[in-house]
């Protein structure tokens, strides 16, 4: 199972910019999907995550600035990132518990780095 993001970049203090991932490989169901980021000097968090219903929860850095979002029939998973801030700066890292045919594990994509400028 391989996860494929994109989406980052440089952007302006209030400005927005939007992360996509992709799962592929022998997946036979993905239960939740998300993101973590690493900010300098801080450590790895939790920012957004999104289950098969629909459900989501976001750090409460993010709450009614980030809003995630997934295709499941592409095993895709999206943030959506608006009014962003010089703090939201760092990795981003996409997510997935996924099914295989022989097992249930975490998978990782390369983080992708997010520059907000103030």
């Amino acid at each position: 199972v391989q996860l494929q993001a994109s989406g980052g970049g440089l952007v302006q203090a209030g400005g927005s910019l939007r992360l996509s991932c992709a799962a592929s490989g022998s997946i036979r169901s993905i239960d939740v999907m998300g993101w973590h980021r690493q900010c300098p000097g801080k450590q790895r968090e939790l920012v957004a995550v999104i289950t098969a219903g629909g459900n989501a929860n976001f750090a409460d850095s993010v709450k009614g600035r980030f809003n995630i979002s997934r295709d499941g029939a592409k095993n895709t998973v999206s943030l959506q990132m608006n009014s962003l801030k010089p703090e939201d700066t760092g990795v981003y890292y996409c997510f997935s518990k996924v099914q295989t045919y022989a097992s249930l594990g975490d998978y990782w994509g390369q983080g992708t780095q997010v520059t907000v400028s103030s």
